[in-house]
């Protein structure tokens, strides 16, 4: 399963370790994605989804429903 936030849509990113004598070398850089269940009011029921901790601050602060018309009007959202 890919390492993506199901909300944000956030992802692996690349970059590089870069050394004292300056010497890169490829690595990557994961999101800290954790799996919650989210209750929704409106069908009564649990849903799992994978998702970034700043995405979780974000369902606490404004609501699932909220967070989850949000990504669907700026078309990251996947199931």
């Amino acid at each position: 399963m890919a390492r993506v936030c199901q909300l944000t849509g956030k992802r692996t990113q690349s970059g590089n370790n870069v050394s004292h004598a300056n010497n890169k070398t490829k690595r990557k850089f994961y999101p800290n994605l954790k799996r919650k269940r989210f209750f929704m009011e409106s069908t009564g029921e649990w849903v799992d989804m994978k998702v970034s901790t700043s995405a979780i601050r974000t369902i606490n602060k404004i609501g699932f429903e909220a967070a989850l018309d949000k990504a669907l009007a700026k078309g990251t959202f996947s199931f």
